[in-house]
Formats: C-alpha cells, sequence, structure tokens
C-alpha cells in the first residue's frame, strides 16, 4: 500500500510539473494577428499564443523611472489610451506604478500584481536582464508580460519596440553627411547618452558610434550622460561646452531641447544636431535650419504604451502575437517639418510628437494626454 501511494505520489508530481512547465504560450506558427499593426521585427521572429481568457482584463502599468518628460507623458498616454472607446471595454482594472531605477523594487512590484491576480503587466524594464524568475511566475499564473521601450534581453515573453541600434546609426549618418556636405571630416562630436543601465541607452550609443568608427575621422566622441532629460541634458552639454569648446555637430539621445538651450546660452555656433522628437527641438530646427541648425528627430514615442497594451489585450483574446513587435521609425529632417503636422508651434516644447499609429488604429490626441497627470493609480 506504501508503494503504491509513493507511486502515485510520483505520478501526480510528474503531472503537475509537466502542467507548469507547459503553462505560459505557445510556440506557434505565424503569420500572427493584424500583422500591419503587430509587424514581426524579422523573418526570424517567432510567434507566441497564450491560453485565451475571458474578458475584460486587470492590466498594469509597471514603470521604473519617471523623472523625465517622455516617462510622465507615457504615462499620461496610459491612461488616457485605457479611456479610449476601442479599448475601454476590454479593461476590467488599471493601475499604474513608478518605481524607480532600483531593479529588485520593479521585480517586486510586478511579482506582487501577479500575485494579486492580474491578467498583463505593461513594463518599461530597469535593466535588460534579471527577469527570469518573474517571467517564470507569470508563465505559471497565464498571466501577459509585455516590456516594451526598455526591453529585455530574452525571447521569452512578448516585447514592443523600435529598433534602437538602427535610430543611433540614422543619427549618426544624417551628422556625417552634414558635415561632409560643409567640407568636415573630423573633429569632436558631443554624444549625449540617456539613462544608464537599460537596453535603449546602449544599443543606440552602440550604432551611434559604429557609424562614426566606420566614416572618416579621426573623431573625438565625447560622451556625457542626459538621463533623456531637457533640464540634465542643458547642464551637461553646457559644461562640456565650457571644457572642450567647440564641437563639430551634437548626437543626444533624448533632452533634445536641452541641447538646443545650452548651445543658444554658449553662444555656440549652430551646427547639425541629431535628436528626439521633441516640439521644441522640431520648433527649433524648423526656424533655424538656414543657419546651421541642421536637425534630424526620430521620435521614441511614448505611444508605444499604447501599442503594448493592446498587444497585450490581443494575446489574452488567444491571437496569434509576434514575440518582438517592430514599430516603424518615425523620421523627420529639418526639411521635412511642418508646423500643425509633424511638430505644433502652440503645444509645449516638451510635448513629444509622435503619438499616432495609423496601423493600429490609436490615435490619443495632444489634449487627451495633457489632461492627465503622472501620478500612480493604485
Amino acid at each position: 500500500m506504501r508503494r503504491l501511494l509513493q507511486f502515485t505520489t510520483a505520478i501526480g508530481a510528474l503531472a503537475l510539473s509537466a502542467q507548469l512547465a507547459l503553462a505560459g504560450p505557445n510556440i506557434v506558427s505565424g503569420p500572427g494577428a493584424d500583422p500591419e499593426c503587430f509587424a514581426p521585427w524579422s523573418a526570424d521572429t517567432k510567434y507566441m499564443q497564450w491560453e485565451a481568457k475571458p474578458g475584460p482584463y486587470r492590466i498594469a502599468i509597471v514603470n521604473g523611472f519617471v523623472g523625465n518628460t517622455w516617462r510622465i507623458q507615457m504615462i499620461k498616454t496610459a491612461k488616457a489610451y485605457a479611456e479610449d472607446p476601442a479599448i475601454k471595454d476590454k479593461i476590467k482594472e488599471f493601475k499604474v506604478v513608478s518605481t524607480g531605477t532600483d531593479a529588485p523594487a520593479q521585480l517586486g512590484a510586478i511579482e506582487d500584481f501577479i500575485n494579486q491576480g492580474f491578467d498583463a503587466i505593461v513594463t518599461i524594464a530597469v535593466s535588460p536582464d534579471g527577469f527570469d524568475r518573474v517571467i517564470r511566475l507569470a508563465d505559471k499564473n497565464n498571466v501577459v508580460i509585455v516590456p516594451f521601450d526598455n526591453v529585455l534581453d530574452t525571447d521569452a515573453v512578448m516585447q514592443v519596440n523600435e529598433d534602437q541600434l538602427k535610430m543611433g546609426r540614422m543619427w549618426a549618418e544624417f551628422v556625417i553627411n552634414e558635415l561632409k556636405a560643409k567640407g568636415v571630416t573630423s573633429g569632436k562630436i558631443l554624444e549625449v547618452r540617456g539613462l544608464p543601465g537599460n537596453s535603449v541607452d546602449r544599443d543606440r550609443s552602440i550604432g551611434i558610434n559604429e557609424v562614426f568608427k566606420a566614416n572618416g575621422g579621426p573623431w573625438d566622441i565625447v560622451q556625457v550622460v542626459g538621463n533623456w532629460d531637457d533640464g540634465t541634458t542643458q547642464k551637461v552639454v553646457a559644461d562640456a561646452i565650457a571644457v572642450h569648446g567647440k564641437f563639430e555637430a551634437v548626437v543626444g539621445q533624448g533632452g533634445s531641447n536641452g541641447v538646443i538651450q545650452a548651445l543658444k546660452d554658449a553662444g555656440h555656433a549652430w551646427v547639425p544636431v541629431a535628436g528626439e522628437s521633441e516640439n521644441g527641438f522640431r520648433k527649433a530646427i524648423a526656424k533655424h535650419s538656414a543657419e546651421g541648425l541642421k536637425g534630424i528627430s526620430i521620435g521614441q514615442s511614448p505611444g508605444l504604451v499604447a501599442i503594448a497594451m493592446k498587444a497585450a489585450v490581443a494575446a489574452l483574446e488567444g491571437q496569434v502575437m509576434p514575440q518582438l513587435i517592430s514599430v516603424p521609425l518615425p523620421v523627420a529632417t529639418y526639411d521635412q517639418l511642418k508646423d500643425g503636422e509633424n511638430f505644433w508651434s502652440d503645444l509645449p516644447d516638451n510635448f513629444f510628437t509622435v503619438n499616432e499609429f495609423p496601423p493600429c488604429g490609436v490615435n490619443i490626441s495632444g489634449p487627451a494626454i495633457m489632461s492627465k497627470s503622472e501620478e500612480d493609480v493604485k
């Protein structure tokens, strides 16, 4: 009898282990749902499918750092999109928390939402690794985790992003072409980096430096850390000008308004500047391009949060999804800018201009975004 009980217990344990091993998404064949919106990153991207759950769903946003205008607008955008008629009826409960730059705090918040029974967690990862434990917990509980923007170095979860390496390369290629047109093939370049320790800052910087290394030179790349924040960027750019004098160009990952203000305050000649999609930056390069401020603006949109939320709901409904979803890079150069179309003279300088995703049916208005706050929703 004891042997039979031991055998039965062992079989039960094996069955439970097998069940847990099968929890989470299945790897399936493509194509995925709504491929114009949820475009696979490449031909090699695998596809995932979760067991369908009845809605409406409990969804949480677990942000990390909230100390710059991009993150603030992202949280406001998430709140505005949660009230959009296209998705509102599919959301039963919506929470937002920001945990700061401490990875354990963010992991703890994700684990807490899983244990509370939330169906999906959308997150900007503080670090590209260290999430294995919460991914296993999410799979065990059939919870969908969707990192976006600062994504993870793993293919175990569905993720949403723009191509950060390509963005860095495009910034550097634009600057080099503008300098070559002026007959400049070497000199000092100021690289303004983002928030340290995450994949976006890393990948953009790799792309920037790859291009400079492969084109002409010698280029003296001076790096400063601006945290993607206008105020911080203005200070570190001003300090760099004070120490190094003249730069031939500036490549900034964010805080682009701060770059412009620092150049102006220092009386530095206008030079080619690559930057983000801040409204003030686009205003400046539209106004001063004829004076030498040749600029390129590539937007890492705060609206990515809406695509991540939409993808999470589609996954919960049992639709087939790409593991890595590619959102096209929205690019505007100084000669392509039009007031009222891709920048707005009547909106604040720190408003990020790209919040429309026509293939996804997502179009979040500026007033709807700006009416929200960045405070946690608990």
